[in-house]
């Protein structure tokens, strides 16, 4: 046998927060020193922050995460470890794995494969390193490039994020080296389903490559957008050996285990199409290294995160992002205006979730620890931690039902909220009486049926923005992704807010999971029954007269067909032709009927770009999303698929007259 003790570490960083990374970075390696550790492997550019944006390119970047590299150098006495950093190298930037052994720098992996699709956008700061280069940098003789390490005769390559997820991976070319170990710092965003992605990949390369692989990840709400959900996985010769836990609220978290090189590099012997490359290698880099002798160890079970559905995914997605958002801006809790309605009243829950959530992870000390600008907090009791930091307005106009009201309320005191209540007819009628006045026409429902909506949506905003501010709390806007690709909101009104925590996710699914969450909801939190209140409701705005029966699906159409819709034209880059023609074979509803809708999404599709480029920022959870700053570009003004939606049109009644 020949046993070694390796581990990777999850690590919620946050860009250009030196101290803050670097205080992370130590504990994971002293964690990782108890455990026995030798050869740790921490997340894709852990010492600036992924996020970092444009300042990468900066220099003094640079030469900050240069100064905080040295400083953590002497922690790794006895060690090696992976350290995430960007290097400035020939007037071009290089995303790289810098090796540490004995609290000497050995070289830098450079990245080769960058991430440019979606929530990344990779190839605006960094370059990608071209395969089977080994260069050294300028004033030093530290190599840099496409190396591997051999470290006391256990060699050890790399494979950062991206470079795993494409066809022609480095760990092929890895394994015809001998490599016994490839390490994945990532920095891969939380997306429904996505884990199932990353462990096939794990196991795959390392059954594949004959080594032993360990993937590490960054964790939480790293820059505002987007949401890291940890979960370590290590392999060996093709078996899953751990899995770290997901959606943590921890700084970090550690995970190890003690795998056998003498299994892997047999297990290469074995296989007939194995072919090492005997050859002088001069993208070796060699140092000497004195493992410790290991005993064997009983077999410990894999242990799994244990979220499963995609309803807790979303859940405890949006929750960690909350939080995150919460401490880091330093905000004095979330303040919600619950109209009674599905949107608001999922929002509202996942604040309220934030305090449980927090409490079950970390205890009470714990939770409060990581809120330390809010001292206020220190003696109020458990029980009143979420009025303390979730506040709900209810904000009543002519239109309003006591249906919508009674939700509210019911709800908030479900949850414990502190709740407030108003009525704001009295302001909609002297804003549309100034108008009317001032324009010299009187306004009616026949005629002015939008401007009239709209007047009541904004003038909730100010009352609920000066709680905000009172309180100085974080705003949360309640539009959907559904609302935002046709621009069924009012800007200015139901958009307000400073973070749109659900603004990424679809209708259909958010019902779903108001159903869910009142049925059985999460373990922190068990079921609230008090959603049936909303559950049975049908969606509506709530801004014409009630003798107009208005309900958000008779103002667009189904909320799933929406959703068909959206998918096909905005996802699959399909023509309206298309999308109708995709439709109508999964929804049983007339041939004219669903051209109609199709024809409606496009036009106001292209109409509100504009409010998509307004809304607060929004969480990622799918590879769906529609924010123009990081996810889906649309011109702001376009042709507005004119001629795309004559096409359809003359399919539509041609298909008719052939029926006929």
């Amino acid at each position: 046998m020949n046993l070694l003790h390796i581990g990777a570490a999850i690590l919620n960083q946050t860009p250009l927060d030196w101290d803050g990374n670097k205080r992370n970075i130590l504990a994971s390696i002293a964690a990782a020193r108890e455990q026995g550790v030798t050869v740790l492997c921490l997340p894709e550019l852990c010492i600036t922050g992924y996020g970092c944006e444009d300042a990468f390119h900066s220099p003094s970047t640079h030469q900050m995460a240069w100064n905080v590299l040295e400083e953590i150098l002497p922690s790794t006495q006895g060690m090696i470890v992976s350290l995430g950093l960007p290097v400035f190298f020939q007037n071009a930037l290089f995303n790289t794995a810098c090796v540490v052994a004995d609290g000497k720098v050995l070289g830098f992996y450079a990245k080769q494969h960058l991430a440019g699709d979606g929530v990344h956008y990779e190839p605006r700061w960094f370059k990608p390193w071209p395969d089977g280069i080994r260069r050294e940098l300028d004033g030093s003789k530290l190599p840099i490039g496409d190396i591997h390490f051999d470290c006391g005769g256990v060699r050890i390559g790399f494979e950062i994020c991206e470079d795993a997820w494409v066809a022609g991976r480095p760990g092929a070319g890895l394994a015809s080296r001998s490599v016994d170990i490839i390490l994945n710092p990532s920095a891969s965003h939380f997306a429904f389903g996505k884990m199932e992605v990353r462990k096939r990949f794990v196991l795959e390369g390392s059954r594949a490559f004959g080594v032993s692989y360990v993937y590490s990840n960054l964790l939480g709400n790293e820059s505002g957008r987007t949401i890291f959900d940890g979960g370590v996985l290590i392999a060996s010769g093709g078996k899953m050996m751990r899995e770290g836990s997901r959606f943590s609220f921890a700084d970090w978290e550690m995970t190890s285990v003690v795998v056998d090189l003498d299994l892997t590099r047999m297990s290469q012997a074995r296989t007939g199409s194995f072919v090492p490359e005997i050859k002088d290698d001069d993208s070796c880099v060699s140092t000497l290294f004195n493992f410790p002798k290991l005993l064997p160890e009983p077999d410990a079970p894999v242990m799994v995160s244990g979220v499963q559905t995609k309803e807790e995914e979303f859940t405890r997605a949006i929750v960690l992002g909350l939080f995150d958002y919460l401490r880091k801006s330093r905000s004095g809790g979330f303040v919600v205006s619950l109209s009674g309605g599905a949107d608001s009243a999922a929002v509202t829950i996942l604040a309220s979730l934030v305090v449980k959530i927090g409490l079950a992870q970390l205890g009470r000390d714990g939770f409060l620890a990581k809120l330390p600008h809010l001292d206020r907090l220190a003696n109020i009791p458990d029980e009143e931690l979420i009025k303390a930091l979730v506040s709900t307005v209810y904000q009543s106009a002519e239109n309003s039902s006591s249906t919508t009201r009674l939700a509210a309320s019911g709800i908030a005191a479900a949850i414990g909220t502190d709740h407030i209540e108003w009525n704001i007819a009295g302001l909609v009628v002297s804003y549309t009486d100034m108008v009317s006045r001032g324009m010299q026409c009187s306004l009616s429902w026949n005629t002015d049926d939008v401007a009239l909506q709209n007047i009541q949506a904004r003038v909730r905003a100010p009352g609920v923005w000066m709680v905000a501010n009172l309180r100085n709390a974080l705003l949360l806007a309640t539009s959907n992704r559904s609302e935002a690709a046709v621009g069924y909101a009012t800007m200015d009104g139901d958009t307000c807010g400073g973070l749109s925590p659900i603004a990424g996710i679809d209708k259909a699914f958010l019902r779903c999971w108001l159903v869910w969450m009142e049925q059985e909801g999460i373990l922190e939190s068990g079921p609230i029954a008090e959603l049936r209140l909303i559950n049975v409701q049908t969606p509506t705005a709530e801004l014409r007269p009630s003798k107009l029966h208005q309900t958000d699906e008779n103002d667009l159409m189904p909320y799933p067909v929406l959703d068909a819709i959206e998918r096909a034209a905005i996802r699959d880059k399909q023509s309206p032709l298309e999308v109708y023609l995709e439709t109508r074979v999964h929804f049983e509803y007339p041939r004219w009927q669903i051209a109609l809708w199709v024809e409606k999404f496009f036009i106001l599709w292209s109409r509100n770009q504009w409010k998509r480029e307004r809304y607060a920022p929004s969480f990622h959870v799918d590879d769906e999303n529609l924010d123009p700053k990081t996810w889906c570009r649309f011109p702001i003004l376009s042709g507005g698929f004119s001629r795309e939606l004559s096409a359809l049109k003359a399919f539509v009644e041609k298909e008719g007259s052939a029926e006929t």
